[in-house]
């Protein structure tokens, strides 16, 4: 399972199993090609995420069998299928770092799951996870600006949006503004692994 907290980035780290009140949260591979290319269909997912457009099964191949492993074996992106207790794919959830101590939330969600609370539910058990396993002091989120369903996710999560950042994301080759947000260990009653302190307005 998880080293313990402090531990060094980019070392090789084995993929660990999540839970919360309704779901499992654990790595994925070949076995879910089927569920993953199903879900990705969604006109949805493709117009808000980065994921291809169209999106083949090559694509589902190359992300559960390469990308998933390489990001948990060099500590770069902790990728977590979201699942029902029995064992149904609800969505996918990835915590990619950024800079020392930032990780970035990422998400989707099956369109037959949504508006559940599962993936608030899902973001902040990985959030916590990170916080208390990994040396991270600020989970970010960001979403293009219109994105209504991932803000709802944020905000039910207890992101706080910061604001706007310009042009700050390429979705399939076009510059697009987001939201930003983040969650820090503070927000949960957690300690940083480096003192905060906040600005004084």
């Amino acid at each position: 399972m998880a080293e313990g907290r402090g531990r060094e980035q980019n070392r090789a780290m084995d993929p660990v199993t999540l839970t919360t009140d309704r779901l499992l949260l654990r790595t994925v591979g070949p076995q879910e090609t089927d569920a993953v290319y199903r879900a990705a269909q969604d006109p949805e997912i493709q117009r808000w995420t980065t994921i291809p457009s169209p999106y083949l099964r090559e694509h589902a191949d190359a992300f559960l069998a390469q990308t998933v492993p390489e990001g948990w074996a060099d500590a770069s992106m902790f990728t977590f299928g979201v699942f029902l207790r029995s064992g149904e794919l609800v969505g996918m959830l990835g915590l990619t770092m950024r800079s020392p101590g930032v990780a970035e939330v990422g998400f989707w969600t099956a369109k037959e799951h949504r508006g559940n609370g599962y993936m608030p539910e899902a973001t902040l058990g990985a959030s916590r996870w990170a916080f208390t396993h990994l040396s991270i002091d600020r989970v970010e989120w960001r979403a293009e600006v219109g994105n209504g369903a991932s803000r709802a996710v944020a905000e039910r999560a207890g992101f706080t949006i910061e604001g706007i950042l310009r042009s700050a994301i390429n979705n399939k080759g076009v510059r697009r503004d987001c939201w930003v947000g983040s969650l820090l260990p503070s927000d949960l009653g957690l300690p940083s692994t480096a003192p905060y302190l906040p600005t004084r307005s």
